[in-house]
């Protein structure tokens, strides 16, 4: 008994200095991010990538009008009217413009914009909400993701400390640091403080971190799981599983 309380209050120790440890936030770094209201974010800002998807409207023309295409892996899309397109990289009116050049070699169209190109699904950027949440993952960027957003969609579960939420936009350069703040998301929704609900980027991580009581659990689990499945295997080699008439009994008992 002495041993596993030793190894409980070690654990604990451990698990709580790993939680208190891990936040190497900088509140200024919230200068980094923008807030919903500083700016606008449109969809004719955003640049296609594989396997976004791209809707044509040009009513005069029906071989593509309302066509709906998934943008290939080699960054391209095809009609059988206009051949393949290069649309990998451009923005919908950066696109809309070849697509109106090569309309314009077969018809005469009216109007000093005949085809607009629009965004039919978001696909090929994503950022990031981890930790004690309902569902952690990848989550589909848009350009106009907020932080209150995110966190309502990912939804913190029971064990999540809400008060220490925190916001990550990563580096690839080894000369620069992430940007991180941290954000009372339970005091975000319970009073509305919105202070901090900034608008995500491409890559960005929202890292929601388990309370140290929940952390204190599962490190005991990690730890004593092997523990147990070992005193179980050596039971079980002491007592055998046998087969009796009336079925099979796992933990070697007659009764």
């Amino acid at each position: 008994m002495n041993v596993l309380r030793t190894t409980a209050v070690t654990t604990s120790l451990v698990a709580i200095s790993l939680v208190a440890g891990c936040f190497s936030s900088n509140p200024e770094d919230i200068r980094a991010f923008v807030k919903p209201y500083e700016v606008d974010v449109t969809a004719e800002n955003y640049v296609f990538q594989p396997p976004d998807e791209i809707e044509i409207h040009c009513s005069q023309v029906p071989e593509v009008h309302l066509q709906r295409q998934r943008i290939r892996p080699d960054g391209k899309i095809s009609f059988e009217a206009l051949g393949e397109i290069e649309v990998a990289g451009k923005t919908p009116k950066e696109v809309a413009a070849i697509v109106n050049e090569k309309v314009q070699d077969l018809y005469q169209l009216p109007g000093d914009n005949p085809v607009d190109v629009r965004v039919a699904a978001y696909a090929s950027k994503v950022f990031y909400v981890l930790g004690q949440v309902s569902r952690p993952g990848p989550m589909v960027y848009t350009g106009r993701d907020t932080l209150l957003h995110s966190l309502a969609m990912a939804g913190p579960m029971t064990t999540a400390w809400e008060q220490r939420v925190r916001v990550i936009r990563p580096t690839i350069s080894e000369d620069e640091r992430p940007m991180i703040f941290e954000v009372n998301y339970a005091k975000m929704i319970a009073e509305g403080d919105t202070t901090k609900n900034v608008l995500l980027e491409e890559g960005d991580i929202v890292y929601v971190p388990p309370t140290i009581p929940a952390a204190i659990a599962m490190v005991l689990e990690e730890f004593l799981t092997p523990i147990a499945r070992a005193f179980y295997g050596a039971y079980l080699v002491q007592n055998p599983p046998y087969t009796y008439e009336g079925g099979y009994r796992p933990t070697g008992s007659r009764y």
